[in-house]
């Protein structure tokens, strides 16, 4: 039997709604094998969903006493949820390093233009307002520049783990702005995963939406999964979890979906050692 895992969880250090202490506890409840905490961050600058930069340390200090306190129970790993804005904030160690920590899941949650900004995951009108200011309301541009940026991430930073590969997904089955479909879009996904299959990243299986009633699935969707597994990229399972009622929330949907794909074992991370900043994996069976 493989490892019960989670590496994307969030606390009430950003956006999450529950202490580290807590999540913990209801990791261990639930039969977790390793548990990692991934604070969002775009430090040295921040959102108010994000870790406040004045309280890195104060992140990294209690992860740190937790897996002290609880490691004759679970295995449990700091790291941090970076987002990827071009000259402003990026998922490499180097930006990180003074924090040591022990995985970094690369992440892009913005569209930044000369006309603005948005987050592709906030609200449906945020979204669409987003659509409308930044591409006059051309979906279809809004997609391409969000794949775009995360071919860009994987080429210029170093991180661990891609998060949410398709997140522009989330609001467009209210908004209907693209279709999954179309050979245009298949043409990003393709050009995303050859941009993968370059490197020794790992890519998450995130449940996160269907948790939090966005979307009934998981990302990616199922093309691009079959496309991973044809480049024998590396997957992982994770909840994206923001309380303890979703740490590991449709995890057998999840589970039902990499082996659909082909997938027969998932990643699992190795904590660095001292001669190396960067966490390697091993592969398990599922």
């Amino acid at each position: 039997m493989s490892s019960k895992t989670n590496y994307h969880s969030h606390t009430n250090f950003c956006d999450g709604k529950c202490t580290a202490e807590e999540m913990v506890k209801a990791a261990i409840e639930k039969k977790f094998d390793t548990f990692g905490f991934s604070g969002h961050s775009m430090y040295p600058f921040a959102e108010d969903w994000h870790i406040a930069p004045r309280d890195h340390e104060n992140y990294v200090t209690e992860i740190r006493r937790l897996e002290k306190e609880y490691k004759s129970q679970l295995d449990i790993l700091m790291g941090f949820e970076a987002d990827y804005i071009p000259s402003m904030c990026e998922p490499t160690f180097k930006r990180f390093e003074s924090f040591k920590p022990d995985y970094l899941i690369g992440s892009v949650h913005y569209i930044v233009n000369e006309k603005g900004f948005f987050t592709v995951d906030e609200s449906s009108e945020g979204v669409r307002n987003g659509i409308e200011r930044l591409f006059n309301g051309n979906g279809k541009k809004c997609v391409q520049e969000y794949f775009y940026l995360q071919r860009e991430m994987i080429r210029n930073c170093d991180f661990t783990i891609l998060g949410h590969a398709d997140l522009i997904r989330k609001r467009n089955g209210e908004l209907k702005f693209f279709d999954e479909s179309e050979s245009w879009y298949k043409k990003e996904v393709k050009a995303l995963v050859k941009e993968i299959a370059k490197t020794n990243l790992i890519v998450e299986i995130n449940t996160g939406a269907i948790t939090r009633g966005a979307m009934d699935d998981v990302y990616p969707n199922a093309y691009m999964m079959e496309l991973l597994c044809e480049n024998n990229i590396p997957v992982t399972i994770s909840s994206d979890c923001h309380s303890v009622d979703s740490i590991d929330g449709a995890f057998d949907r999840a589970l039902a979906a990499i082996k659909k794909a082909g997938y027969t074992q998932k990643a699992v991370l190795i904590r660095p050692d001292s001669s190396s900043s960067e966490p390697s994996f091993k592969l398990e069976t599922i």
